[in-house]
């Protein structure tokens, strides 16, 4: 029986550190997602919909609207059709799935997530998720997908739940400031994690920072669901991950 994975994607991770998609770190998820899918139902979370805009924009000198949902409406597209081409090129059937927060609040909306994400597992397709936001602010103010990736691996009770982010997990202290900072590899206490997060980072395109990690982290702690940060910048970074590779945190209840 296959385990289940949801990989998390966030904006630094798909744009490779400039301010357009990356290309090539989508083949390199890609190429990462064939050799796993023997083993794993996997399903993403994907961030990225304004970053994509925002480049498209400027390349074809469209008129920039100010609206971060009107924003998401022009990228979502755009970067499901990046996913689409790229993933297609590898064998990869996809599909994409638009939620909103309060469809985890309705037990009908629930069933209807569920009942779609399995049947797509049955028939071999990759869900490619993300908030429907031309119709909700909530993952704009909320964090970049972080929560909503911890309550669609709560509901389909995942294995393992990978948040890729722009650094390599938890730290005591902000490594960006301080050069003695140490890597924590593993947590089962949430609340001692407050004390470690410092959010004077800069981070331009992604919303979402490690407070939200450690709330999402929170949430998996409901369901007893493992999370993991890892660094997405890094090559190979999820069979690295998994197979104790490269450092990481885990999150485990």
């Amino acid at each position: 029986m296959k385990k289940t994975l949801i990989l998390k994607i966030g904006s630094s991770t798909l744009t490779a550190g400039s301010n357009r998609i990356s290309r090539g770190k989508i083949e390199d998820i890609a190429r990462q997602l064939v050799r796993l899918r023997q083993d794993y139902n996997i399903a993403i979370v994907s961030s990225g919909a304004i970053a994509t805009a925002q480049h498209f924009i400027a390349v074809n000198k469209w008129k920039k609207s100010e609206s971060k949902q009107a924003l998401a409406a022009i990228g979502q597209p755009i970067l499901m059709q990046i996913y689409n081409q790229i993933f297609r090129d590898f064998g990869l059937p996809m599909a994409q799935c638009l939620v909103t927060y309060r469809d985890f609040d309705n037990p009908e909306a629930q069933d209807n997530i569920l009942n779609t994400l399995s049947d797509l597992f049955e028939n071999d397709f990759i869900p490619i998720i993300n908030e429907n936001d031309t119709i909700a602010i909530d993952e704009l103010v909320f964090g970049d997908n972080d929560k909503l990736s911890a309550y669609v691996a709560n509901l389909l009770k995942a294995d393992l739940l990978m948040l890729a982010s722009d650094i390599d997990g938890l730290f005591d202290k902000n490594p960006q400031k301080y050069e003695d900072a140490q890597l924590i590899p593993e947590i089962t206490e949430i609340s001692l994690c407050m004390q470690y997060i410092d959010e004077n980072t800069n981070n331009k395109l992604g919303t979402g920072g490690m407070t939200s990690k450690i709330q999402a982290a929170e949430i998996c702690s409901r369901a007893k669901t493992q999370m993991w940060i890892v660094n997405g910048g890094k090559r190979n970074f999820i069979l690295d991950s998994i197979n104790y590779k490269t450092a990481h945190t885990r999150f485990v209840f």
